[in-house]
């Protein structure tokens, strides 16, 4: 089987099993690993390459938010997405911050689910509709002059930040932009200097909320 490579990590076995059931359901998709901590998740972020990690938040033996900061910190750039019951304002902008490439709410209906975690794995930014007012709230709602900020970026810049609103990957705007994914991340690092953000994902959070694309 080819396609994106995807590692569940969840302290609740069942719900492991019921996940990797429904990305069965893709033949476009594989699960190659399981994790029942972050510990562990963090261990095989380095041993496998993986497309994309599907995390919960609160775990025993390191919980998801701090393996997603050890998995940054190791400069791993799969895609990681929490995927959790957490909807707690701290949680969501918490994660986002630390570098996760979207956020879901395990209440959601299967098949809904299914498609949120497809997108996730074409590099899609995925955010469970709900969260949205929360992640305005904490980014868009504190920042001012957006037509101020946007005169500082450059004609590259805002090209790039057009591209993580619509939840592009890195490797995505590379082959639009015909530049490599080097030069994509050089741009939204300093973007997001200038933005005074922590994330590709606050950034294309405030891009939406401020109506720059």
């Amino acid at each position: 089987m080819t396609g994106p490579r995807i590692l569940i990590v969840d302290d609740h076995p069942l719900f492991r099993r019921g996940v990797r059931q429904l990305i069965d359901m893709d033949d476009n998709m594989q699960v190659v690993g399981e994790a029942s901590s972050g510990a562990d998740a963090v261990c095989m972020a380095t041993e496998l390459e993986l497309e994309l990690i599907l995390m919960d938040m609160h775990m025993a033996r390191m919980d998801g938010l701090e393996a997603l900061r050890q998995i940054r910190d190791a400069d791993i750039d799969t895609r990681i997405v929490m995927l959790t019951v957490s909807d707690a304002h701290e949680d969501v902008v918490a994660a986002l911050r630390a570098g996760a490439d979207g956020y879901l709410l395990k209440d959601m209906e299967p098949e809904d689910l299914l498609v949120q975690i497809q997108q996730a794995a074409k590099g899609v930014l995925v955010v469970s509709p709900q969260l949205a007012t929360i992640l305005a709230d904490a980014i868009g709602g504190r920042r001012t002059g957006p037509n101020d900020v946007l005169a500082t970026l450059t004609s590259r810049e805002r090209d790039i930040l057009r591209a993580l609103a619509k939840g592009h990957s890195n490797k995505m705007i590379a082959r639009q932009l015909a530049i490599t994914e080097g030069t994509v991340k050089v741009h939204v690092k300093h973007l997001l200097k200038k933005l005074h953000l922590r994330s590709r994902v606050e950034a294309a959070v405030w891009a939406v909320h401020h109506d720059a694309v």
